[in-house]
């Protein structure tokens, strides 16, 4: 039985495939963060640009897969409803996680900072260039709000492609972009023995500090 104990314990792999020194890595941690995520999309992994987001409110954290829209040295930008759950926590609490994991590569990063909302001509520019029928789901959902069923929802959405017929599908107010601002950046990269290497940069002063942790 796979939920047995014994079973779930003796589930183990090595981790083979590469290692992280300070010789190779870049000062800069976006730049090296460039490199492994170039290398997932080169490779064709599935949503290789999907993350977790860790935000929390009060003391209780709460995590979900988005995906990365864009990134530069001013942040790492993802899309969502304003309403939603994760919106809720970022304005109780803007301080916010993000981890990438590429099991292909045996590689994680862990990315801390703060979020903060792109503007409104940002968010109206990327949602233009959206499929249609993701514009219009936009619409259609009242995320993280009870939903009777889901006939409800399939019903909201054919009212709204009715509605849009013939039209563009404009931004909702309520849809939009965050950016996480970094300050803090953990590379990890699996190694044989649970002898991992962990290499993080930490911004202080302006300027990013490297060093390592033990695994």
């Amino acid at each position: 039985m796979h939920g047995d104990k014994k079973f779930i314990r003796n589930i183990r792999r090595d981790y083979l495939k590469d290692d992280l020194l300070e010789k190779d890595i870049s000062s800069d941690p976006v730049k090296q963060f460039g490199k492994w995520f170039h290398e997932a999309l080169e490779s064709e992994l599935v949503d290789g640009n999907a993350m977790t987001l860790v935000t929390v409110s009060g003391n209780r954290p709460s995590a979900r897969i988005v995906l990365l829209k864009s990134f530069n040295e001013n942040g790492f930008e993802f899309f969502t409803n304003y309403g939603s759950q994760k919106a809720r926590d970022i304005e109780k609490n803007p301080e916010g996680c993000l981890l990438f994991y590429w099991a292909e590569f045996e590689r994680q990063i862990r990315i801390n900072g703060l979020l903060e909302k792109i503007t409104r001509e940002e968010s109206a520019e990327y949602f233009s260039q959206r499929p249609r029928d993701s514009q219009i789901g936009a619409h259609a959902s009242r995320q993280s709000e009870m939903l009777a069923s889901r006939q409800e929802l399939e019903s909201r959405y054919k009212t709204l492609q009715e509605q849009f017929e013939g039209k563009d599908v404009p931004c909702p107010d309520f849809w939009g972009g965050y950016v996480l601002v970094p300050d803090y950046f953990e590379f990890w990269q699996g190694r044989p023995n649970r002898l991992h290497d962990r290499i993080v940069y930490t911004l202080k002063d302006g300027a990013w500090l490297v060093s390592r942790l033990f695994p």
